[in-house]
């Protein structure tokens, strides 16, 4: 079924509704008169711009039959143009109506938690990982989201071994959770005195961050180490034993956190990495992928697996599940990376509705 058919489905749904809703049985029927109201809510939501985008392409295939009949020019080419407006009108709007149609993933909405840790090559893999780092904290304060560092392993060269940072704000998870995976940066790593390039990567997981109503986390379950706080080299950087990890022991997640002088406010955010942590396992398991999906989005981390390059001889960042290339490499690394996250949004699009029309 096409789009304009499952449209014009929507269209008599909504008029069914419509025509229930006035009848006196409803008007007496509380309970069914709020569930038409929902559903009538909902359908006018695709039926209005479903019946503006129909008038936008008669209006076009209109102002274009006129044009062709027409003996005078100017007027001709104005009816042209109208027909182009009311064109670029209607096809605005079937995109929109394409939005509207892709079912939502129920995550979308949530805040996040994104793991980024050092793969391959060792010390520069670490400074990349830190880049990433600091390329999401970017994103998200243009977008006015907050972060919070939820876990930290420093290098003893600068970067991370690996680092957990908590974004939350409005649809954070629609827009980041296709960053998890391999990223791979080919570059001339500061300590290289020979100028060779070199080839490191990092991984990034992306995973809803959960409520706490949601995950059940029985006291008996958990495990609870207290230590000091440490920073690259092992040094110890507090003089209390602030630093938290938990461990779960139904399914041996271990998380911690030592960013904090407090020990309650280290045991605060363990417990919310730990609780995004199961939250991902069940969803796995509730959609029967026995592997886990964050092992799934990071691959091992190996040179040869990657979802973005980023060269830095070229200037250039390619996302290889969309073939979209950038060539603007120092806005990439300062948290533009809208063009890549629009086009695996439009992607992720594309693939539903081609697979609702094969349904």
């Amino acid at each position: 079924m096409d789009l304009d058919d499952r449209l014009a489905e929507i269209e008599s749904r909504f008029e069914s509704v419509q025509a229930e809703m006035a009848t006196p049985e409803v008007a007496t029927d509380p309970d069914r008169l709020r569930e038409l109201g929902r559903d009538f809510s909902e359908l006018q939501d695709i039926v209005v711009p479903f019946r503006e985008y129909r008038e936008a392409r008669r209006q076009a295939e209109e102002a274009r039959a006129l044009a062709k009949d027409e003996q005078d020019a100017a007027m001709s080419a104005y009816l042209r143009d109208e027909a182009d407006t009311a064109d670029a009108r209607a096809a605005e709007l079937r995109t929109r109506l394409e939005e509207l149609l892709v079912p939502k993933d129920p995550n979308d909405a949530r805040n996040v938690v994104v793991e980024i840790r050092a793969g391959a090559g060792g010390d520069e893999a670490a400074l990349w990982a830190g880049d990433l780092f600091e390329l999401y904290r970017l994103y998200a304060e243009q977008r006015r989201w907050k972060t919070d560092v939820l876990s930290a392993s420093p290098s003893d060269l600068g970067g991370f071994k690996d680092v957990v940072l908590e974004v939350r704000g409005k649809g954070a998870y629609s827009l980041l959770k296709h960053e998890s995976g391999v990223h791979r940066v080919q570059r001339v790593p500061a300590t290289e005195s020979q100028g060779r390039i070199h080839t490191s990567t990092a991984t990034v997981a992306v995973l809803p961050e959960a409520e706490d109503v949601e995950i059940e986390i029985r006291p008996e379950d958990l495990q609870f180490d207290v230590f000091r706080s440490s920073g690259p080299g092992g040094q110890s950087v507090n003089t209390t034993d602030s630093a938290v990890r938990i461990t779960h022991k139904p399914t041996g997640i271990v998380v911690g956190s030592q960013e904090e002088r407090s020990q309650l406010q280290n045991r605060e955010k363990a417990m919310r990495y730990l609780r995004a942590r199961l939250l991902q396992k069940a969803q796995d398991e509730a959609s029967a992928k026995e592997a886990a999906s964050r092992r799934s989005q990071v691959g091992t981390g190996e040179r040869a697996e990657k979802i973005r390059t980023y060269n830095f001889p070229e200037g250039r960042v390619t996302d290889h599940r969309v073939k979209v290339t950038v060539h603007r490499l120092p806005d990439v690394l300062a948290g533009g990376i809208d063009p890549f996250v629009d086009a695996l949004l439009a992607a992720e699009r594309a693939d539903q509705l081609r697979g609702d029309a094969d349904d």
